[in-house]
This record gives structure tokens, sequence and C-alpha cells, in this order.
């Protein structure tokens, strides 16, 4: 059974190296590694085409031109051939049993779309932050109750899931369309998340580095305006609305929706003002210490 990793990369040269040989050190055998090289001005090109020379199970492509973020990461979509995808950071790395791992819940449930396991992460400060996952909702047959779990872990559980870094079922999610925006990877997942169950795997199998950015920058790396750096909160859920639209879900369940994702909304503007009231706090604090 081909399980393809999909690395969209851009100037990874210093770090790539060490996540492909994590995916080529796996335990399950049938493995396809599929990089799509962003055109890189460094010496990614020179890697890839060394690594791919001596493992045939790298499949390497270079864009001759610089495509925004989303665009390289469907064309890593596009371009594999495995029934199960699994999106990876250039600077990520896997555990040796990672997907024979992952494969085990699809293997029991075919409802299945997706399977997260746990994850640890690694700051630019070199702390690990390892959060731990323990919900069961995203089991149900009942889509508004995978999206109000969803919708709880952005809130309350921050990083104990990462859904756009779990195994797939790749054809089911190539038909999932991701939008080019800010907080797409969060749109996204609610729409995987409203397509079918999800299954989760409590063992830290997958290990990613974290940056923090600006929205303003985050736009830029999308390609979308910079003013809906502005009003992220409410275009994400408009979106998330707006997907409702094409589910089968009943009149009951519709409400429903509608419901958690407005709580959701106005919990997360509510945060959103509360961290920019101390931050207008300690600007005025510093600006008054600042004059005696």
């Amino acid at each position: 059974m081909l399980v393809s990793i999909g690395m969209p990369v851009r100037n990874g040269a210093d770090h790539l190296e060490a996540a492909v040989r994590s995916v080529l050190a796996q335990e399950h055998a049938e493995i396809e590694v599929v990089i799509s090289d962003n055109a890189s001005t460094d010496d990614t090109e020179e890697l890839c085409r060394l690594l791919a020379k001596e493992d045939s199970r790298i499949v390497y492509h270079r864009q001759e031109r610089d495509l925004h973020v989303v665009d390289n990461f469907e064309e890593v979509l596009r371009r594999s051939r495995g029934r199960f995808f699994r999106w990876m950071g250039d600077d990520d790395r896997l555990e040796p049993t990672y997907v024979s791992r992952a494969l085990e819940p699809f293997r029991d449930d075919e409802r299945l779309i997706l399977v997260t396991t746990e994850v640890t992460y690694t700051w630019l400060d070199g702390t690990v932050h390892e959060p731990r996952y323990l919900g069961t909702r995203l089991l149900s047959d009942d889509p508004v109750d995978r999206l109000e779990e969803l919708c709880e872990v952005w809130a309350a559980q921050h990083l104990r899931l990462d859904p756009l870094y779990g195994l797939m079922r790749r054809e089911r999610v190539a038909a999932v369309p991701r939008p080019r925006m800010i907080r797409e990877d969060e749109v996204f997942a609610a729409r995987l998340a409203l397509t079918a169950p999800w299954g989760h795997v409590p063992e830290p199998l997958a290990h990613r580095h974290l940056r923090e950015r600006r929205l303003s920058a985050i736009a830029s790396m999308l390609g979308v305006p910079a003013w809906t750096a502005r009003f992220a909160t409410t275009l994400q859920f408009r979106a998330i609305h707006e997907a409702l639209g094409g589910m089968e879900l009943s009149a009951e369940q519709r409400g429903r929706a509608r419901a958690v994702l407005m709580r959701a909304y106005w919990r997360r503007q509510r945060k959103m003002l509360a961290h920019r009231g101390r931050k207008l706090a300690g600007m005025a604090t510093r600006a008054v210490t600042s004059k005696r």
C-alpha cells in the first residue's frame, strides 16, 4: 500500500535532508517522497537531485517561478500517487513507526478521512512543547459534533491536534478545496471535519518546528491582500459558514452548526480584544515610565 509524503520546500537546504531521511527510514516499505521545490535560490535543487539519485523513492520537481504557499502544497498533493498522503514541512521529522501506526485506524474504520497523531513542537528558542489530545468526538458520525470538537480544540487546546499534518486518504482529501486566505489551514480542517470522521493515535510520532509570523507576513506568503490581516477571524468564519452550504446537513444540523460557529467566532474575538487591550496597556505603561 503506497503512502506518499508531500514536501513543499523553498530554500530548505540547511535542514531538508534530515526530514527526507526520516521518511525514508519508515518501517512501512511502500513510501514515496514527493518534493516540490518552490524556485529555491539556495542549494535546495542540488541537494534534492543528489537525494533523488541516491533513492528512487524520492520524486523531485522544481518550480521555475515562485508559487504561493497553498499552490505549492497542492502541487505535491497533485503529483502524489499513494492511496494515503501526508504533507510534511521541510524541517520536520517523523518517527520510524509513524506511517505504520497511523495506518492502523484506517484499517479498522473505513469512515475515516484523516488520522492525526501527537506531535512535539520546537520553538525558535529551543523550547519543546508536547501537547496531548484526549478527545473522541471527531470520531462521531455527526458532522456538527466533529465541527464543535474542532472549534473547542482551537479555543482551549491549541496545538493538541495538527490536522494539516495528519495522514489522509489522498483522493478524498484532494476533492476538498483549500482556500487562499489567512488561516486557510483552519478553514480546510473544518471542511475535512464536516466531510468525514477522524482517527487519532495518542503517541508523539511526529516532530515540527514552529516560528511566529505576523498576519501581514502570512498574507504576503499566501499572495492575498494585506487588508485581510485586519479581518482574518471574520473572513475565516465566513468561509466556514459558506462551506456549510455544500454539505448534506439536515435543517436541525445546519442550525446547530451555525450556532457552533457563532460561539467560536465570538470566543476568538473576545480573546483577540483582550490581547489588544493588554498590549495597549503595556504600551501606555512604557510611555509613562519613559517620561519620568
